[in-house]
């Protein structure tokens, strides 16, 4: 060792390693990230990168091992953001706030704890009224996330996972409209000489916008539908391109189908299930070998044939018809999508914890409890009830007991 080095160390001048500053919070959350288990399924809800700020403000995070493998996110980047990796589902689930991507399947409601609150996608005609027993029966706080609204009344995840499923729709359309996938061998648009493939939208809404931009730009001949005018008149605005649009009549809306290569469905439920407004008989008159692709088949779908498929097995056909009917569309990508959910979830875990926990971050911010469908073992969404002839309780009242 030389002489400068020896005075260096005497004088601490060499650098010396420090922990990172973490902020601590007595309202810090325990949030736990379990591995999804649903069929198909590829997303997470948190991304390392807001793990490190939930951990720099207070809060602890569990992983599971491998949970955002098929994100491309690996364990050690999320053990290198400050989270806890666990090597089993039972260590997440200790947690008392999961955060999850699809629902809870019969596995986990073994794992979760009684009096957690989990926030995860509801796909309310996939369950019956056993499942939203269950829930009660664990005394869950629960979150349906297509519900959660902002303060402008826009649902959030619903609009960012719609502007992912937008934007894939048409690419999809155009594999099944491939002969690489035993289709009828037409380019999706067209070219000189050839008559751009004719498509069909039903919604007016943020998959239909983006959905649109796309096969305009690819040059097919697009028709849209809708129940309101002023949606209709909405969409001609944002995409800002002269786009055939009518409201939804029964003549006019079949014998576009009839004509229709590719008819996508993306009408959303206003209350409990979306409106089927394709009925078996207009599909018996569509082209063999034409395309439909159901995005509302989350909610019930707009198609009387359809039925939920999954990415593994995401088609069937029904009198000719190649019907796509997979609820999680955005799972196809799967890195794009983590971080949309990751970008809206974050700011709620921050401010749920400055206000001290989920019910407090209920009762100070009304507009974010249509999310709630079940609280403390009550069920408290009116639509679930009727359809299920369960008993429930409003809960602006019973937080309004509880503050």
């Amino acid at each position: 060792m030389t002489g400068f080095e020896e005075l260096a160390k005497q004088t601490a001048l060499y650098p010396q390693e420090a922990p990172m500053a973490v902020k601590t919070s007595r309202n810090g959350l325990l949030i736990g990230l379990p591995k999804e288990v649903s069929l198909q399924e590829n997303r997470i809800a948190l991304t390392p990168e807001a793990v490190a700020i939930l951990v720099r403000n207070g809060h602890n995070v569990i992983v599971e091992k491998a949970a955002g493998e098929k994100a491309k996110f690996t364990d050690n980047e999320y053990s290198e953001a400050g989270a806890q990796i666990a090597q089993s589902p039972q260590e997440v689930y200790e947690a008392n706030l999961i955060l999850k991507v699809e629902p809870l399947v019969e596995a986990e409601f073994e794992h979760v704890k009684s009096g957690s609150t989990v926030i995860s996608a509801l796909n309310l005609p996939a369950h019956d009224r056993g499942y939203f027993e269950k829930i009660n029966n664990k005394n869950l706080t629960a979150f349906g996330y297509e519900y959660i609204e902002d303060q402008a009344g826009n649902m959030l995840i619903i609009r960012s996972m719609s502007e992912i499923a937008g934007s894939t729709v048409m690419l999809i359309a155009g594999e099944y409209l491939s002969n690489a996938d035993n289709g009828r061998g037409i380019i999706l648009g067209g070219i000189t000489g050839v008559p751009p493939t004719k498509v069909v939208m039903l919604g007016a809404g943020t998959v239909t916008e983006y959905a649109v931009r796309t096969a305009l730009g690819m040059g097919s001949d697009v028709k849209v539908f809708d129940k309101h005018l002023y949606k209709l008149q909405r969409l001609k605005y944002s995409v800002g391109q002269h786009v055939y649009t009518s409201i939804i009549d029964s003549d006019t809306m079949a014998e576009a189908i009839q004509r229709a290569d590719v008819v996508i469905g993306a009408m959303r439920a206003e209350d409990g299930l979306s409106p089927v407004v394709v009925t078996e008989e207009m599909i018996s008159r569509m082209k063999p070998g034409s395309v439909i692709i159901d995005v509302s088949i989350d909610q019930g779908g707009n198609f009387e044939t359809s039925r939920m498929t999954t990415h593994k097995q995401p088609t069937f056909k029904h009198m000719g018809v190649i019907h796509y009917c997979v609820p999680n569309i955005a799972a196809r990508v799967a890195y794009t999508a983590s971080m949309a959910l990751s970008n809206i979830f974050l700011p709620f875990l921050l401010e749920t914890g400055t206000t001290g926990g989920i019910e407090q971050m209920m009762y100070a911010n009304r507009w974010f409890m249509k999310g709630v469908y079940a609280h403390k073992g009550t069920l408290t969404n009116a639509y679930i009830a009727r359809k299920f002839n369960m008993r429930f309780k409003d809960l602006d009242l019973l937080l309004a007991a509880r503050f």
